[in-house]
């Protein structure tokens, strides 16, 4: 039989104020439940998708948990620094920033077709819009004298070379350089930047890019791995987030947590 003390160290966000980008659906809106759950003071969701954001954030906000939508596309940065900016005037401080907002490459390019200016499209946001929300919630938590911690979502695809989608794997590389460079750069301000990379997991957005069904992605990834009798979903992805985001990875920095189920290990 649990206790309240019991329920509340489970509470291992108690009182902080996140910002999840990209938090509209797929890994970020679950990672928007999993830091509710875990007792964030207030949730800020960035994204694009208007609708859909404001649905998440009137569905988890309560008296406990504050949740707004703010509209943000990460590839302009006055956007993302605006957007910072009132987070820390709305909440006090900001103590999480989950720089997850990401796409897809649309395309199969290899090297030999590759088309820069679509390169320079998925760029924009896999890694400029990743470096905008790093510097400027990296800027108010060094101001602010927070000892926060920030997470980025890279890739497997991050680690290993790729046969195809070479724009996006070039994407992913370059986050895991952008993490490795602010932990050691942030560290002497107490800041942690970490990364989490997952496998293919069904989100809409490779739902989508894949023109198939969550089923049908699922059973096309899963021999992949091997960890066999269980698939990769995304509460798996936002249970890694929310280690990195809490004390229970107070001495972690730097690293890249892959949540593949051995896949990098082939």
């Amino acid at each position: 039989m649990s206790t309240d003390q019991d329920q509340c160290s489970t509470k291992k966000l108690q009182g902080k104020v996140a910002i999840i980008t990209g938090g509209a659906s797929g890994i970020g809106e679950a990672t928007v439940h999993i830091f509710a759950e875990h007792g964030v003071r207030a949730i800020v969701i960035a994204d694009i998708q208007d609708e859909k954001g404001k649905h998440v954030a009137e569905a988890v906000g309560s008296n406990l948990v504050r949740c707004s939508y703010v509209h943000c596309d990460v590839t302009d940065e006055d956007q993302v620094k605006d957007m910072v900016d009132w987070t820390v005037q709305m909440y006090g401080q900001l103590d999480i920033m989950f720089s997850n907002a990401g796409i897809v490459s649309p395309t199969d390019q290899t090297i030999l077709d590759l088309n820069l200016s679509k390169l320079d499209q998925i760029f924009a946001i896999n890694v400029r819009g990743m470096a905008a929300c790093v510097k400027h919630a990296a800027r108010v938590m060094v101001e602010g004298s927070v000892r926060g911690s920030i997470i980025c979502t890279a890739s497997v695809s991050g680690s290993k070379g790729g046969r195809r989608r070479t724009d996006y794997v070039m994407s992913k590389h370059a986050v895991i350089g952008l993490v490795r460079s602010a932990s050691l750069q942030l560290g002497v301000h107490g800041i942690r930047v970490n990364s989490v990379s997952p496998s293919a997991v069904a989100t809409p957005g490779l739902c989508e890019s894949l023109q198939k069904e969550v089923k049908e992605v699922e059973k096309m990834y899963e021999p992949l791995t091997c960890l066999k009798g269980i698939v990769l979903k995304v509460k798996h992805v936002a249970d890694a987030v929310a280690f990195l985001a809490s004390d229970e990875s107070a001495f972690v920095t730097g690293h890249d947590l892959s949540v593949d189920g051995g896949f990098t290990s082939w």
